[in-house]
């Protein structure tokens, strides 16, 4: 009888969580997730809840607010303003623009909407049962980016950029990647739209982090150790120490090599650069509407910064919001006390890579030979901030802090067993931090509204956890002189 029902026609069943459809031998065919189905969006159940907003069409773009704007990138051997033909060899025309552009908000592709349902918008989640462990009267609520297919919030940039290259006929794109979840993001993206994608990892992470090596070739990506034989700038680095751990910065030098010498390939960063941060304001978008769903509104927001583009991505949207007189949270970043460009570096231009290849960037910088010691959240191991973030923290509109990796990962375990997702390590630097700021509140009784990153999960960085739980897990620190060595090597720019 009930195949008799279902033969007559496609019959459509519909559940919150996804669409199927019965074809004529009664089979069900599960078609596509729905919007709607979002893992772990536990804050609410009816439409009026945090979950129900929708995707934002529009990148927020905070130079246009700000009362003094940026100081402009300079081309390396002139140390004259950039200019958009300079950057052609590794931008496509569009990005390019974004890069410069002082317009408030930028339209999203449609096309990269459509991807961005896949997991967007991502659950803004109470952390009641953290609350109740440190038995504090604030209220913390976290914004969970590891639903994305990559895990973390990497795809909100990648998505776009790769779409853009696709739509200019780039065959090829190369990037760098420390931890992976960048590199695993770009190969997402390019298996979507066609295009080949190479990736240098930092070897401290290559070797630490094996499952991102093959999450990125299982998207079709070709990765290699950095610094590698492969590139100039790698064989260099490999010729004054062939044990070299690596960094971002000599992991990025590899990558503009070969896309500055292959004419249908281009560059993608993953943090630092304007657009960049750019895209990933659609986090800040979403959970502004989340709160005002739920009626709250954040009197701190903190999050981890490596290169800015997770920290940019939630508080730009805030600082706009801020800067407006309609609330006025403390903004905090959290950075490794081995890489601590933010509160030990110096604001001043510098190159993004090691080998000075890039444009020169007014940052927070640690040097850009300075090489960091091989912390296990490597997405932090980077010698600059990125420039946008930096000229906020320079106009007082945020404060920053630094924090080792083992009370790092002792508030990861404390968040793993009462709300029950594995941070990677780089957020865990942003639950340290909430972690201290509730303790502050039950000291002084204060209920406030703690708002903070968690953008992505730690399921590929277990190894890291094992030397926690083991005892084996050290602080790394940075060494003055090390420091100093770096920073006398910076650029001397006319201003």
């Amino acid at each position: 009888m009930v195949q008799s029902l279902l033969s007559a026609s496609l019959l459509s069943i519909s559940s919150p969580s996804f669409s199927i459809k019965v074809g004529e031998q009664g089979k069900p065919m599960l078609l596509r997730a729905s919007p709607r189905c979002r893992v772990r969006a536990r804050a609410a159940s009816s439409k009026a809840g945090p979950q129900a907003v929708e995707i934002p069409h529009q990148w927020y773009n905070l130079i246009a607010d700000l009362p003094v704007k940026p100081p402009p990138a300079l081309h390396p051997q002139t140390q004259e303003p950039i200019k958009p033909e300079d950057l052609s060899p590794l931008f496509p025309d569009e990005l390019i623009k974004q890069e410069a552009s002082t317009d408030r908000f930028i339209a999203i592709p449609e096309e990269v909407i459509d991807v961005y349902r896949l997991w967007r918008p991502t659950p803004l989640i109470r952390a009641k049962r953290l609350e109740k462990l440190l038995d504090t009267p604030a209220r913390i609520y976290y914004k969970y980016e590891g639903v994305s297919p990559a895990g973390s919030h990497k795809p909100n940039t990648a998505v776009p950029q790769v779409w853009y290259n696709a739509q200019e006929g780039v065959k090829s794109v190369t990037t760098e990647t420390g931890a992976g979840q960048w590199g695993s993001s770009l190969a997402f993206a390019c298996s979507l739209f066609g295009l080949d994608c190479e990736v240098w990892q930092v070897r401290a992470s290559y070797d630490q982090k094996p499952y991102r090596n093959l999450m990125m070739q299982t998207w079709g990506a070709k990765v290699h150790p950095s610094p590698s034989s492969i590139t100039e700038a790698g064989r260099k680095i490999l010729q004054m120490n062939p044990s070299s751990p690596g960094s971002l910065g000599i992991a990025i030098s590899e990558a503009v090599e070969v896309a500055a010498a292959n004419a249908d390939t281009k560059y993608c960063l993953g943090s630092v650069l304007n657009h960049v941060l750019l895209h990933q304001t659609v986090i800040g978008e979403e959970c502004i509407k989340q709160m005002e769903a739920i009626g709250e509104t954040p009197d701190v927001i903190i999050g981890c910064t490596g290169g800015g583009s997770n920290f940019g991505g939630l508080t730009f949207p805030f600082i706009r919001e801020k800067l407006k007189g309609r609330i006025n949270p403390l903004i905090r970043a959290v950075e490794p006390t081995a890489c601590p460009s933010l509160t030990k570096g110096v604001y001043a231009y510098d190159y993004g890579d090691t080998a000075g290849m890039t444009p020169l960037m007014k940052m927070h910088t640690l040097g850009h030979d300075f090489v960091p010691d091989p912390i296990h959240a490597g997405g932090l191991r980077y010698h600059g901030m990125a420039p946008l973030l930096s000229h906020v923290y320079e106009l007082g509109f945020m404060e920053a802090i630094s924090i080792p990796q083992i009370e790092c990962f002792q508030g990861a375990i404390q968040f793993a067993r009462t709300e029950g997702l594995i941070p990677a390590p780089e957020p865990t630097h942003a639950i340290a931090a909430t972690i201290r700021e509730a303790l502050h509140c039950r000291e002084t009784g204060e209920s406030k509204v703690i708002l903070t990153a968690m953008c992505g999960h730690g399921h590929f960085d277990l190894p890291a956890y094992e030397k926690y739980l083991q005892g084996n897990m050290v602080d790394l620190s940075f060494e003055e002189e090390k420091i100093k060595a770096s920073l006398a090597n910076i650029p001397q720019v006319v201003a």
